[in-house]
């Protein structure tokens, strides 16, 4: 701020999950190297948790590992101060793999833009924003084919890498039974593969990513929730969507569950949270649960109303039993609505 220089960031959603702190690395590092105000603006890729909460993002850490892009090198969201930068007039702003700020940052709309997301649009943006909305598999598809329109030989072998880990983990392996592949997701794999052959076979890195991914043997209940956490919010109501890596059975069982739910819920403010589990079979084919907590009756029982007569998509939910009087469990029959096909049915039932 005191140099006046100007700072583009570029940041993914508050999951921060492996898409979207690859998409900001690799989009960071592809405008710094071509953008025409590359020389007088600082181009930095954003995390956006804090740092603390890192070592819960298992298959990122794991990649970046695997590459050897040290932790010291990558800027959280605890550690730059967008909101100040905004005021003073020296942010532009990129969203990779979200286009909706909570609302905590509803501010920073204004310094948006450019946006690269895979979800439905759910809110407009001003014609001067450029905007790629996409239903692919991963967000670093579109972060590849950006990269790939422009000029040739600033994409590394690297940055190469870690889009090909990550459009293979988010594509479920380009398995058409995930329900999640597009045909412009294989296509950047092969752009990729193309470029450099020497990238490691799909079955290597998506075996190794998954299985960093959905270890969770190391973490308390707490960090389990925090690990894969979106949240959805009304005017005075606020709701956690965990993503859980292991069994609901084993979930519901933990020691100390209802005593570690009530505490996370109150010290963030949430009124009820929602875990959606899931596990693959040995065809990538996922199984999913839900369970949803809340301590006030209604609000649980109007999530779990929305959730069991939702019809786009319908979830074909089928009751299980839940050893907690707040907490209702279910077997999700349509086990390709993922959390993003969820977060609607749940923002519109609040």
């Amino acid at each position: 701020v005191r140099r006046r220089q100007e700072v583009h960031v570029v940041m993914g959603n508050e999951a921060c999950d492996l898409d979207s702190a690859v998409s900001a690395l690799a989009l960071a590092y592809f405008l710094a190297k071509t953008s025409p105000t590359a020389p007088k603006a600082a181009f930095i890729p954003v995390l956006n948790i804090p740092r603390s909460d890192f070592a819960l993002r298992t298959e990122t850490t794991f990649l970046l590992r695997e590459h050897s892009i040290p932790d010291a090198s990558l800027v959280f969201r605890d550690e730059i101060d967008l909101a100040g930068l905004h005021r003073a007039g020296l942010l532009s702003l990129t969203l990779v793999d979200h286009h909706i700020l909570p609302s905590a940052d509803a501010a920073l709309e204004e310094a948006v833009v450019d946006v690269l997301d895979h979800r439905p649009l759910e809110q407009e943006w001003a014609p001067s924003c450029q905007l790629t909305v996409e239903l692919v598999g991963s967000c670093a598809t579109l972060v590849t084919e950006r990269i790939a329109q422009g000029p040739p030989g600033v994409l590394d072998r690297t940055t190469a890498a870690l889009l090909h880990g990550t459009i293979l983990l988010d594509s479920v392996n380009l398995s058409p039974a995930a329900g999640k592949v597009t045909p412009r997701d294989v296509a950047c794999v092969s752009l990729l593969e193309s470029r450099f052959p020497e990238l490691p076979a799909h079955d290597t890195i998506y075996q190794a990513l998954q299985a960093a991914k959905f270890d969770v043997s190391g973490l308390t209940t707490e960090q389990m929730l925090r690990k894969d956490l979106k949240t959805v919010s009304s005017d005075e109501l606020l709701l956690a969507i965990s993503g859980i890596y292991m069994d609901i059975e084993m979930f519901l069982r933990r020691p100390g569950l209802m005593q570690d739910l009530e505490a996370f819920c109150q010290a963030r403010g949430y009124s009820a949270l929602v875990a959606m589990t899931v596990s693959f079979n040995e065809r990538h084919e996922p199984t999913r649960q839900l369970a949803v907590y809340s301590q006030r009756e209604t609000l649980r029982s109007t999530l779990c109303r929305a959730l069991e007569e939702a019809t786009t998509p319908c979830l074909h939910l089928q009751p299980l039993p839940s050893p907690w009087s707040c907490i209702s469990a279910y077997a999700q029959g349509n086990a390709l609505a993922s959390r993003k096909k969820v977060l609607p049915i749940l923002r519109a039932a609040l």
